[in-house]
């Protein structure tokens, strides 16, 4: 296997020339674990781990490498190499942290398209659709809506389905397919393109698995079977892994997210409700929060019908979210600095007792 097969190219050599890389192996990691890193060079997969010196320069989670990052190494064994840096990303898919407060988890990095994955029969939320795409949008990534377990529900309902989506998102490629009958994969096969990367993003049991072992032709990720009473397998994906499809597309499969908080997405949600923006610079304030004021243009819009009610109440749903996320990053880092001071004058009366 070559680094092109995994997605290398003229760019990313140029950023290794100017970053000072030459002499390290090059390699791009395919998997995490507690910060434990599988990473895959020409000469094979090697578990690696960071340089104390990365670790002590990074200021966030975000400055760790995660999976899809291409980073310089030094190889000693295949149980043991070092990461001395990460190169300059592309694109990386990001969330608000759960466990941790004003900070992002990202979920993947140098990704050209997502697929974003729902089902339609009980999973199928329109809502979390945009939300996806807020994502995607704000991280300068491409969607695609892939509607899986069409053979749970009949073409009727399948064409309704899609309608509703065309009303609320334009211009965002829908496939819908059946992993059962592999129904609508030629499809999905035809967007997929040699050296390119793509995420899988959607809730636990929509059949995100299934759909990797299909496209990769070998039973990769394991799948349990589906609940009676819900229709929904059990969540087996419990990391993040990077796969080299049969046509040489590279597929990043996720866990299952319940919670996919936006973070730092202003120009996300201003692409996704793109008919919002636009309407709101004919708002008689300039900081018109579209709730309640007079002369609002966009609450003008929505009692015409011009703009989706419910399209119109996720939009102030998101952006209050992102408005919540932004003042606990802001509140963050005055902790971060007040601690900074106050190690820094403990250091200073240490040295004066000296």
């Amino acid at each position: 296997m070559t680094l092109e097969d995994l997605g290398y190219n003229d760019k990313l050599e140029k950023l290794r020339n100017e970053n000072n890389l030459k002499e390290f192996e090059i390699g791009r990691v395919i998997s995490e674990h507690k910060e434990r890193y599988i990473v895959k060079t020409e000469k094979g997969e090697f578990e690696a781990e960071i340089t104390g010196n990365l670790r002590f320069s990074s200021k966030s989670r975000e400055d760790f490498p995660a999976v899809g990052d291409w980073v310089a190494i030094t190889i000693h064994d295949s149980d043991f190499s070092i990461i001395h840096s990460i190169l300059p990303r592309s694109s990386f898919i990001s969330r608000q942290d759960v466990d941790k407060f004003g900070e992002k988890q990202i979920i993947a990095t140098n990704i050209d398209y997502a697929l974003l994955v729902q089902a339609a029969d009980r999973d199928f939320n329109i809502n979390r659709l945009e939300r996806y795409l807020t994502i995607c949008n704000s991280s300068k990534v491409s969607p695609i809506i892939v509607l899986t377990k069409i053979d749970l529900i009949d073409e009727h309902r399948t064409f309704e389905i899609l309608e509703k989506i065309k009303a609320r998102i334009k211009n965002v490629p829908i496939i819908a397919i059946s992993n059962e009958s592999q129904d609508g994969y030629d499809k999905i096969k035809a967007i997929i393109e040699k050296g390119k990367t793509y995420c899988m993003l959607g809730s636990s049991g929509v059949g995100k698995s299934t759909l990797l072992n299909n496209l990769s032709g070998k039973s990769i990720m394991r799948t349990d079977t589906i609940s009676q009473s819900t229709n929904k397998g059990k969540h087996v994906t419990s990391h993040r892994e990077l796969i080299i499809l049969e046509n040489g597309g590279i597929l990043v499969d996720n866990p299952g997210m319940r919670e996919v908080g936006i973070a730092d997405s202003t120009s996300g949600l201003e692409i996704t409700f793109n008919k919002i923006t636009r309407l709101s610079q004919n708002c008689k304030f300039k900081d018109c929060t579209h709730t309640n004021e007079i002369g609002c243009a966009v609450i003008e819009a929505v009692e015409k019908g011009e703009i989706d009610r419910a399209s119109y109440e996720n939009y102030l749903k998101l952006e209050r979210e992102k408005a919540h996320f932004e003042s606990s990053v802001v509140e963050r880092r005055k902790k971060d600095k007040e601690f900074g001071k106050m190690v820094k004058n403990y250091k200073k009366d240490i040295n004066k007792k000296k």
